[in-house]
């Protein structure tokens, strides 16, 4: 039976889970710029991102919130994490009563420190919350976008409303698991864009793989130290919103957050790296968030640290490893 579905965002996530949803559902696709609105009306392409992908004659784009979300079953959030609480706050006036919401969204809130879910509670009325639902896991929007055998995590509290986005959006190559940890997948997918730009420093700068298996696993440790001191299962670190997302994002050449380690490596300063990009690298503004995150709840992150310091210009890339390798000794589960 096909659900009304609305995607809010225009970029690259927004536009794979459109063409995604539409395979069976009526979808309503929220952009901002009347410009791409248009365009997709016109051409059925997004002009900026996924630029050759074809967007089905029922992806309907808006830039109308209230038109968008009128009568949407399921309703996903796929903006960047420092848009997300202006434009929910405003997207609450218009959703179904019913509606689940689905955040694709992997970050922190920078001044609150607050994960999406948590933004999303504080902006949304409380008949919402059961029904807030965390879309995770190793999914490249163009891999997904072409067909590609993709499995992610859908976390929810309440886990029926995870399995009804989970009937919905699974298909022969999308393949969805439900989890009730939503902490754990918002921790995972939001601190390996960190990891990633440490590991991406590591390649640039021709470490070897040795040195980028060390940094991917004791990465995992800082990720998994931090989300248990939030009240996630560590379990959830192994699956596919913890290891298998870092894996993709710290080894694939699409990955944004790589990008900017290897290119922090060539010396290059932060500014002038995301003055070159189309698109938001998660992980620049959650390495800030996530060392405060640490520092709130006693957690040693030393890796985020570095990132920290080499973002900030106050060390550079060489140097920070030469740091990271010359911490006291200890045992490895500390």
């Amino acid at each position: 039976m096909p659900t009304p579905v609305a995607v809010l965002g225009g970029g690259s996530f927004g536009t794979c889970l459109a063409v995604l949803a539409a395979r069976e559902h009526d979808v309503r696709m929220w952009v901002r710029d009347s410009e791409m609105a248009e365009s997709i009306a016109r051409e059925r392409h997004n002009p900026r991102y996924l630029t050759d992908i074809r967007l089905p004659d029922n992806v309907v784009a808006t830039t109308r919130l209230d038109e968008a979300l009128e009568g949407r079953e399921i309703v996903i959030c796929a903006i960047p994490s420092h848009g997300v609480r202006e434009v929910m706050a405003e997207a609450a006036k218009h959703m179904d009563p019913e509606a689940i919401l689905v955040s694709t969204v992997k970050g922190i809130e920078v001044d609150s420190l607050l994960t999406m879910a948590q933004v999303l509670q504080q902006v949304l009325p409380e008949s919402f919350h059961p029904r807030l639902v965390c879309l995770s896991g190793p999914s490249f929007a163009r891999e997904v976008a072409e067909r590609k055998p993709t499995a992610v995590t859908l976390a929810c509290q309440v886990e029926s409303y995870a399995m009804s986005v989970q009937t919905a959006l699974s298909c022969p190559w999308f393949r969805c698991y439900t989890s009730t940890d939503v902490i754990g997948a918002e921790c995972g997918g939001a601190l390996k864009n960190v990891i990633a730009i440490a590991v991406g420093v590591c390649d640039g700068l021709d470490m070897g793989m040795n040195a980028r298996a060390g940094i991917m696993t004791r990465g995992l440790r800082e990720i998994t130290r931090l989300g248990q001191a939030m009240g996630a299962d560590p379990m959830t670190f192994l699956g596919l919103s913890g290891m298998g997302d870092l894996s993709l994002t710290c080894t694939g050449d699409l990955s944004r957050n790589r990008r900017v380690g290897l290119e922090l490596a060539k010396g290059r300063s932060i500014h002038e790296i995301t003055a070159g990009m189309s698109q938001v690298a998660e992980g620049v503004r959650t390495t800030g968030a996530v060392c405060d995150l640490a520092q709130r709840h006693g957690v040693e992150m030393p890796i985020a640290r570095a990132v920290r310091a080499v973002l900030e210009g106050a060390v550079g890339p060489a140097e920070a490893g030469q740091m990271l390798m010359a911490r006291q000794l200890r045992n490895e589960n500390e």
